[in-house]
């Protein structure tokens, strides 16, 4: 359960369960067994939540939300929703390209509800990209998608697991497009969004961030790469002059050892899959993912749509109970948001 909330109205969550055949639907039905300080919102089909329930065997009250409703206190086993019909019939564990679009009408609808100030957080559940490309739409992944939405430029995705955070400098690219992506314009953005959020999210005053190389060895010295000598010193340079507490750049390999971990907040890691293997298996199923860098508080599940757990009862709802709690606690320490 989540800290009780300060004075004032309840905020509201509204959660998205992604892609219907998967283990979405299971673990917002789950997580909604649970009393939260918070007014949960889903979007999503209704005829599907009732389904996916009736396959998991949990007793839930499905009660439509109504524009200009006031905020209350989530109750086990009931679950607030706003209906958005799936095109086609929906079956556990079974992909339908014809529900691409269904997958971001619910995200749209959610994203419109922060807009508008209707819900101060979103919770997303994990989509499938592959049956949406299918589809002809050209999605890469919910941050590119809410950077968009929000109009927002310069994003920044992080993962967390207790106290280990590791945002990423480039995040959906092919490894082939890093390197020319990693601009000294867009790393220095991309450390000031990090530690403004960090700052305001998670009250870390001056928040201690461990940067990491591009290169093996970070370069060695130029004998592996410039980009450490070229772009990324240069950048950590000027923002310490400011105040920054920066450390690296580091080489990968021994960034996370026990040492610099302790006097870390947060990683900067160049690329996706530099940084969050070592993050995933220190909290694999604990994980959140936050979207720095936008006007509203955003944090997602850490695992994808396993599709051969939906509708089986054996997925776990842990990841997504532990995003809920994070932007609930973020809102806590920012009610304006």
């Amino acid at each position: 359960m989540t800290k009780s909330a300060p004075h004032g109205p309840l905020p509201r969550i509204v959660v998205t369960p992604g892609e219907p055949a998967g283990i979405g639907p299971d673990v917002v039905l789950m997580a909604a067994q649970k009393a939260w300080n918070a007014d949960i919102l889903c979007v999503a089909d209704q005829d599907l939540l009732r389904a996916r329930a009736q396959q998991l065997d949990l007793d839930i009250e499905l009660a439509p939300y109504t524009t200009g409703d006031a905020a209350e206190a989530h109750r086990p086993g009931r679950l607030r929703y706003v209906h958005v019909p799936a095109p086609s019939p929906v079956k556990a564990g079974e992909l339908n390209v014809d529900n691409a679009f269904y997958v971001l009408a619910t995200l749209s609808l959610a994203t419109e509800l922060c807009r508008c100030g209707d819900a101060q957080a979103l919770v997303t559940g994990p989509v499938q990209k592959s049956v949406i490309n299918e589809a002809g739409i050209p999605f890469t992944g919910h941050t590119e998608f809410l950077a968009q939405a929000f109009n927002c430029p310069e994003v920044v995705m992080m993962l967390a697991a207790g106290n280990l955070r590791v945002a990423l400098a480039t995040t959906h690219l092919p490894l082939a497009a890093v390197p020319s992506a990693i601009t000294q314009e867009h790393l220095e953005k991309t450390l000031r969004i990090l530690r403004h959020d960090l700052q305001q999210q998670f009250q870390l005053s001056n928040p201690r961030i461990t940067v990491l190389g591009l290169n093996p060895h970070a370069g060695e010295g130029g004998h592996l790469g410039r980009e450490e000598l070229d772009t990324i010193t240069p950048v950590l340079q000027r923002l310490r002059s400011e105040g920054y507490a920066l450390s690296g750049p580091l080489p990968a390999d021994t960034a996370f050892n026990p040492d610099q971990l302790s006097n870390t907040d947060a990683y900067l890691a160049m690329y996706h899959d530099q940084g969050l293997p070592v993050l995933k298996y220190a909290g694999f199923g604990e994980a959140v993912n936050i979207t720095l860098g936008l006007p509203t508080i955003r944090t997602s599940v850490d695992h994808g749509t396993a599709l051969t757990l939906a509708g089986t009862g054996r997925a776990q709802s842990s990841s997504l109970e532990a995003a809920i709690t994070v932007a609930l606690s973020a809102l806590q320490l920012n009610p304006a948001s």
